[in-house]
């Protein structure tokens, strides 16, 4: 157990940035699932540019890697082109 106040503080806060951490992953994970089941390319066109900024947010936060996130933007995209 921690012994000094601001560790203690740190265990706190560390639980809490988790916790919206997880939140973050996913919520980006589930859209990113509903988004792969569209089949409609008209709904897949209007909704990619929400799924890149949700991506976008959850790499900024480092909640994922930037390199993963532009693995996920570019699978998107080329599901869309093979519509």
């Amino acid at each position: 157990m921690a012994n000094h106040k601001s560790a203690l503080k740190r265990i706190r806060s560390n639980e809490t940035k988790r916790l919206r951490n997880r939140y973050y992953a996913k919520t980006m994970r589930n859209a990113l699932k509903s988004f792969r089941d569209l089949t409609d390319k008209t709904v897949a066109t209007e909704k990619i540019s929400s799924m890149i900024s949700l991506i976008d947010v959850v790499a900024k936060k480092a909640i994922i890697h930037k390199n993963k996130a532009s693995n996920l933007k570019s699978k998107l995209m080329k599901k869309i082109n093979h519509m």
